[in-house]
């Protein structure tokens, strides 16, 4: 596992077009809504935090192929995991634990009080939040027209 520099986040388009296929598959209230962003937009933002120092990027390689990755934003004491992402055929191996552990890491070693992420409702990624003691502080409720 390694951080990206800015130049590689176009690296993560098959991470997240598979995420948006999952969300589809397993969100209970909004099927075929992902991405939200054409993945195109979202990379060039995370081009944009990681050149600004808003954002770090982990990701897990195998043979020098992404096969996860993780990005937190931090604002002063404040931090958001804001994509947690293991490609399916790799989930259960330990990969999402060692993403996560990074992440915890990183907001250890900048000072970071208050952690929020959010999650699909449907998707089972929650447990792996929640042994970190995430606990749900809120419902968003959202509709797509």
């Amino acid at each position: 596992m390694r951080e990206i520099a800015q130049d590689e986040a176009s690296r993560l388009y098959d991470c997240i077009r598979e995420l948006s296929e999952y969300h589809n598959t397993t969100s209970v209230n909004f099927k075929g809504c992902y991405p939200i962003n054409p993945y195109e937009k979202t990379l060039k933002s995370f081009e944009v935090a990681l050149a600004n120092k808003d954002s770090h990027i982990a990701v897990t390689e195998i043979e020098n192929q992404i096969i996860g990755f993780c990005k937190v934003d931090i604002n002063g004491t404040s931090g958001k995991l804001d994509y947690l992402v293991v490609k399916e055929e790799f989930r259960g191996k330990g990969f999402g634990k060692e993403l996560m552990d990074w992440a915890m890491g990183v907001f250890a070693q900048n000072n970071v009080m208050h952690i929020e992420v959010k999650v699909v409702d449907g998707n089972p990624a929650i447990h792996l939040y929640e042994k970190y003691g995430f606990k749900i502080k809120s419902h968003i409720l959202g509709i797509e027209r």
